[in-house]
């Protein structure tokens, strides 16, 4: 008798440790399945759109063990960033207000040729991107104009700077063969072409100071050029994602003026595949650590919330991006 109670002790103390074992492996699977994975679409390591991805990705993952969000950021271009979140392979992306606006109203078909992307949605505005030419000064290149018959590099396949001057260049009546040569370096590899006397200029929609051209004008003769003329009000006033200008003189070596030109702003966008809870925590942890996300680099120190909820946002807000900006009073 004594044998079968013990018999049965084991047996019940063996079902006891399987259920435990296996309330174990469910509970850690529950945890694993809560844990959301974010890729977010940046551009090339000199330029500010890697550090805005960046910079996201390192305030949201501070607060992974609350939220169960890992963000990871990758390198891309504007038009490239809203194609990879419309086919899939990204959550998130950087891209200039002019990419977003063609983007969900389908209006240009070169950058996207399956048309208007209705479930793209804005999240917030950053910084302004003053459409920049940098020219060698042994170029004989003193203006917008005469780039026409000059090596240029004109913006990798897939980036925001090859887009808006795509556009500038129809304006002008210009095609590529106007130019003796059309190069489409990344923007990792512009300064250098720049400096090796391999291109006469390089063309650049970026947030400043930039990298790429500091590392130009600190290595080689270089300056800025104004872009400005009929043709560049016309293109100002006929879209309202563009505006006037400037780059303040002395922020690069050759370079002493003021430089004016027009400009777009950099935008953080997504999809409605994107649940509301997730970008719900992604605005909270840039929005509540704001302070340190403009120390992040100089372009976002004049950075205002109000701004950043407003300009520049031409797809409707992301759902998860209104409940944050109401909560917080930045919107109604």
């Amino acid at each position: 008798m004594s044998l079968n109670k013990k018999s049965i002790k084991n047996q019940l103390a063996t079902a006891l440790l399987s259920s435990s074992v296996a309330i174990a492996a469910a509970f850690s699977g529950s945890i694993a399945a809560a844990e959301t994975y974010v890729t977010i679409g940046t551009g090339g390591q000199t330029g500010v759109y890697y550090v805005v991805g960046g910079s996201i990705c390192r305030l949201v993952n501070k607060k992974t063990k609350e939220h169960g969000i890992k963000c990871t950021h990758t390198t891309g271009g504007s038009v490239k960033n809203i194609n990879g979140i419309r086919s899939g392979d990204l959550d998130m992306g950087v891209a200039q207000s002019d990419v977003q606006f063609n983007a969900y109203n389908g209006t240009n078909a070169d950058q996207f040729p399956d048309g208007a992307y209705t479930d793209l949605r804005a999240v917030f505005s950053v910084h302004g991107e003053p459409f920049t030419v940098v020219a060698r000064k042994d170029s004989g290149i003193n203006t917008f104009a005469d780039l026409k018959g000059k090596r240029v590099n004109v913006g990798n396949p897939g980036s925001g700077q090859l887009a808006t001057m795509k556009v500038v260049m129809g304006k002008m009546g210009w095609t590529m063969d106007d130019f003796k040569l059309a190069s489409q370096l990344k923007s990792a590899e512009q300064a250098q072409a720049l400096c090796d006397n391999n291109v006469d200029a390089i063309i650049f929609t970026a947030g400043h100071p930039n990298g790429s051209i500091k590392e130009a004008s600190t290595s080689c003769d270089v300056q800025l050029i104004n872009v400005e003329g009929p043709v560049i009000d016309a293109l100002i006033a006929d879209n309202a994602y563009y505006a006037k200008a400037t780059i303040p003189g002395g922020m690069y070596n050759g370079t002493d003026v003021d430089v004016t030109t027009f400009g777009v702003g950099a935008t953080f966008v997504s999809s409605t595949a994107t649940s509301e809870a997730t970008m719900y925590q992604m605005v909270k942890a840039v929005f509540e650590n704001f302070k340190r996300f403009k120390k992040l680099h100089p372009a976002f120190a004049n950075l205002k919330k109000e701004d950043m909820v407003v300009n520049n946002l031409s797809a409707p807000l992301h759902d998860g991006a209104v409940k944050y900006f109401k909560e917080a009073g930045l919107l109604k």
